[in-house]
């Protein structure tokens, strides 16, 4: 067989992933404040990238001004004057240099004494130069001292730039807190570094992780080391900080208050018991009778489980709706983009033209060319991100209609593909732009993805339900159960059932689970418990006696 060499034309279809491509993919699924730090940095690296402003701004001394449709007169005409317009600014310049040095030539003259003028005048100086009582007013204000601290050149210029918050204290910090004591509690270089670590791995609440082992061995020191340095730290300020887990945070806090007794230690290493309202085995455990187990319980109460939340944290960003739903005059419903998270940017094309007539070299040439691409590539894809999100929010309220109208109970069992097929896109673009996306609507902000929910079978053979309703329906039936007819997960399924929705046992105890509801036997001895106090707290009020029922 021979090997030889020969041409072949090949006809053949692939997609390509240009870059542009992919960057309008990633525009579908990024957030609004994501978008917003996106165009900032856009704005930044492209020069032919402008942003949009809602009204004419003046130009900057040293720049060439931008001309712009939005600003530009009805006929189209340049910000520029014409060629008569440049001759009179000629002339005007050669008058003003006559002007100005006639003006020197008088500012150089003797005037005389003061008698003179006035003789020269036929009045007084008063007379002549006598002040309005306006700009007495003024000339006054400006002579007095300042009595704003802004006014001496430490703070804003301007009543528009004048922020309040400048002048607040930063909120202090748990890790700063600790670190603070760490500098006092140690003197040891060693130790510090232990303990600036530890103090680094304190989450919000004030707990340490469970296991330190990994800790130990980064800093290269031994587990002992560390232990040392973790009971120093479990006597900081707020009592329970740099727990490792809720009974040792409550144990450090009985410490403080001199409450730990061996009794108090059992209590506290027998919190499961405690949080089951299993009573008459805590009873036993801590060897005490009816009334102080009550009052062992009531301390525990009022420790504080999560001492760290005392302090600031991080600063919670408030959800901002990219849709806004409205009813609409005629009974429907309106939906309208939320203008504020859309940035506004354009094409700079006067700047580009006017760059286009000077530059010479080819790799300028090039730059500017990419430059003009990727700006407006940006800003078609980001007027088609605008357009396939208000689509898609469309197709969800129209399926969803009977939420808007009725509430959860009436939400429809929706997939991706149902709202693809009826706009004709792909389900993975209906599914990034539902991503990190919110609809405020008159029931309260949603995630897009909130009506897109499972559907479950009627048991009559109707109409399927949506999940989210189901679990609506199960909240307010355990909501609604009295405290002596606890619903077990086998009666919620019967009423589910007679309700016409045919649900499985272990599908309920899921769902309970995901609303984080107990089981019906926690929630029977939470509502004993709950019903127990309230009889209780009259008896105990008004009469003292040790005679009181156990809890």
């Amino acid at each position: 067989m021979a090997l030889t060499q020969r041409l072949e034309f090949r006809q053949s279809q692939s997609l390509v992933m240009t870059p542009q491509l992919m960057q309008a993919i990633k525009l579908l699924q990024l957030s609004n404040l994501d978008l917003s730090a996106f165009v900032e940095e856009e704005l930044e690296r492209n020069p032919l990238l402008d942003r949009a402003a809602d009204g004419p701004e003046p130009p900057v001394a040293g720049e060439p001004a931008m001309e712009r449709s939005d600003y530009g007169d009805s006929d189209g005409s340049s910000s520029y004057g014409d060629d008569g317009d440049h001759s009179d600014m000629a002339a005007g310049s050669g008058g003003e240099t006559a002007f100005e040095s006639g003006q020197e030539e008088w500012m150089n003259r003797d005037l005389g004494t003061r008698a003179e003028i006035e003789q020269t005048l036929d009045t007084g100086l008063d007379n002549v130069f006598s002040e309005e009582p306006a700009e007495a007013a003024a000339r006054a204000a400006q002579d007095a001292p300042p009595s704003v601290y802004t006014e001496w050149g430490g703070g804003a210029s301007s009543d528009d730039e004048y922020n309040l918050e400048a002048f607040v204290a930063a909120e202090l910090t748990l890790t700063d807190h600790l670190a603070e004591q760490l500098a006092v509690a140690f003197s040891a270089p060693a130790q510090r570094m232990i303990g600036q670590y530890l103090i680094d791995l304190v989450d919000d609440a004030g707990y340490l992780p469970a296991d330190l082992g990994q800790a130990a061995e980064r800093l290269g020191a031994s587990q002992q080391a560390v232990d040392e340095v973790v009971a120093v730290l479990q006597k900081f300020d707020p009592p329970g900080v740099c727990a490792r887990n809720l009974s040792e945070c409550l144990a450090i806090q009985l410490r403080e208050f001199d409450r730990y007794d061996p009794a108090m230690q059992a209590l506290v290493e027998h919190l499961d018991l405690l949080a089951k309202r299993d009573i008459a085995a805590l009873r036993k455990l801590c060897g005490v009778d009816d009334e102080d187990i009550t009052d062992m319980i009531a301390e525990i109460r009022r420790l504080d489980p999560k001492p760290g939340l005392k302090f600031g944290t991080a600063r919670t960003q408030t959800m901002v709706p990219d849709v806004y739903v409205r009813p609409g005059p005629d009974g429907g419903w309106h939906v309208e983009l939320n203008s504020d998270t859309l940035p506004r940017v354009l094409v700079n094309q006067t700047y580009y033209a006017e760059l286009s007539k000077t530059i010479r070299k080819d790799g300028d040439k090039s730059y500017f060319t990419d430059c003009l691409q990727n700006a407006t590539w940006l800003v078609r894809a980001l007027d088609q991100r605008a357009r396939t999100i208000l689509k898609v929010a469309t197709e969800i309220v129209r399926q969803q209609d009977g939420f808007f109208t009725y509430g959860v109970a009436h939400l429809r069992p929706l997939n991706l593909k149902a709202v693809a097929d009826a706009i004709q896109m792909h389900e993975s673009t209906v599914s990034r732009v539902t991503a990190n996306k919110y609809m405020a609507t008159n029931r309260g902000s949603f995630e897009l993805k909130y009506f897109f929910t499972a559907s479950i079978a009627s048991a009559d053979g109707g109409e399927a339900h949506s999940a989210e309703a189901v679990r609506h329906h199960i909240k307010q039936l355990i909501d609604g159960e009295a405290p002596s007819a606890i619903l077990s997960d086998d009666t919620i399924v019967e009423r589910l059932r007679a309700s016409g929705i045919d649900i499985a046992r272990r599908t309920v105890a899921k769902y309970r689970e995901a609303m984080r509801i107990p089981s019906s036997v926690q929630r029977r001895r939470d509502k004993q418990s709950m019903l127990g106090n309230a009889l209780s707290a009259p008896a105990s009020s008004s009469d003292r006696s040790r005679d009181t029922a156990p809890v």
